[in-house]
């Protein structure tokens, strides 16, 4: 009588091998994307980013705008917490509380001096500002504030707002601006890429002048004719709106030019040519059978043309034309730093400028692992 063994390392490859060959195309580049860290933790940093833009009034302890400025401490530096000074330790975080006082020094102007033996502390969930979370729910709650006074983690500006608050929301307010231009840009592509890589011929190359026309087109310059058009009544709102589709509407033509190559590819195949047969309409064999074949190359390239989209926000409004005071962007912060004052004196204009720098830089990591993802023959260089 034998017995026969089994090798748990062998069953665990043959296992290891049918979940490979049974995965659907969503989990084989989870797999794949995975196995990048720079890539994973990239996409930890955006998803945090995304989180801290999202509950932006949640997280900030004042008002960004106008509104919730000090005014008693204008271009403060970052006041951070601390348990321990010269008095001894605390169990919870306190800060040092700034104090204005005419100074013999400076002919009796004002002054900020900071109260080394005065302790203000961090209170957690307290009431403040009302704002809706999510647009919709009504609310006054925030993470954190102080007994008294203000905090101001990374200082304040010019007129008093606070940087931090300002910071979160203009993250918010960056991504909004990208996902609007993206999606103006991704419906537009996919209308005008399927048409033309579809059918061929001469509609093919009538819609390809038109892409070559758009995509010649000089953004700057363009904008630059609008901004001289745009009423100064408009909200900040009616300004955010326009900003995002002229960036959608000037950023189709490079994903418009995948899809029709990938249709001008894969028409004359046979699941095609029997999906014509039983009587299918165009437009249903490109909804239903075309662009699903390389939905995973769609997604990518949707990743990777979201912070061109960012840039652009940021570009425009750095150089004044695009979003302007009240509304908080990354651009619009971005235009505080470009004095030699600033650079010297209040160094801490410069933070938003890192967030700026980590979110474009995490969304193009992302990017690239989600491209070399979802190449079936990236397996093979490995």
């Amino acid at each position: 009588m034998t017995t026969e063994t089994t090798n748990p390392a062998t069953d665990s490859d043959q296992k290891a091998k049918e979940a490979y060959f049974t995965a659907s195309q969503g989990q084989l580049i989870w797999a794949r994307f995975k196995k990048q860290r720079s890539a994973m933790i990239a996409a930890w940093v955006l998803i945090g980013l995304l989180i801290s833009g999202i509950f932006a009034s949640f997280l900030s302890p004042y008002d960004p705008t106008v509104a919730g400025r000090d005014k008693d401490y204008l271009n403060g530096a970052p006041q951070l917490p601390q348990f321990c000074d010269g008095n001894g330790c605390s169990l919870r975080p306190f800060i040092h509380p700034v104090e204005r006082e005419r100074s013999l020094a400076t002919n009796f102007r004002w002054v900020t001096k900071v109260n080394e033996d005065k302790r203000v502390y961090f209170t957690f969930m307290p009431k403040g500002w009302d704002y809706k979370l999510f647009g919709l729910i009504p609310m006054d709650r925030h993470l954190f504030g102080v007994e008294e006074g203000y905090v101001h983690l990374f200082g304040t500006d010019a007129t008093g707002k606070d940087i931090y608050s300002r910071t979160l929301h203009a993250i918010w307010t960056s991504m909004q601006v990208g996902t609007i231009g993206v999606v103006i840009a991704f419906v537009l592509a996919l209308i005008i890429g399927g048409i033309s890589g579809y059918y061929g011929g001469w509609i093919d190359s009538f819609i390809q002048m038109i892409t070559d026309a758009v995509r010649t087109v000089p953004a700057i310059p363009l904008f630059m004719a609008i901004a001289a058009f745009i009423p100064q009544e408009w909200s900040a709102e009616t300004r955010f709106f326009i900003i995002s589709m002229i960036l959608g509407l000037i950023g189709w033509p490079t994903l418009a030019r995948r899809v029709r190559t990938h249709l001008l590819t894969e028409r004359n195949q046979e699941y095609v040519l029997a999906a014509q047969l039983c009587g299918a309409s165009p437009g249903h064999v490109i909804r239903r059978h075309l662009l699903p074949s390389f939905t995973s190359y769609i997604i990518v390239d949707l990743v990777i043309s979201f912070p061109y989209m960012v840039l652009s926000e940021t570009a425009l409004s750095f150089i004044g034309l695009g979003l302007k005071d009240p509304v908080n962007s990354l651009g619009v912060m971005l235009q505080s730093v470009t004095s030699a004052d600033v650079l010297l004196n209040y160094q801490w204009y410069f933070i938003p400028v890192i967030f700026f720098i980590a979110l474009v830089m995490a969304f193009v990591f992302v990017g690239d692992g989600l491209r070399d993802a979802a190449d079936p023959y990236s397996d093979s260089h490995k």
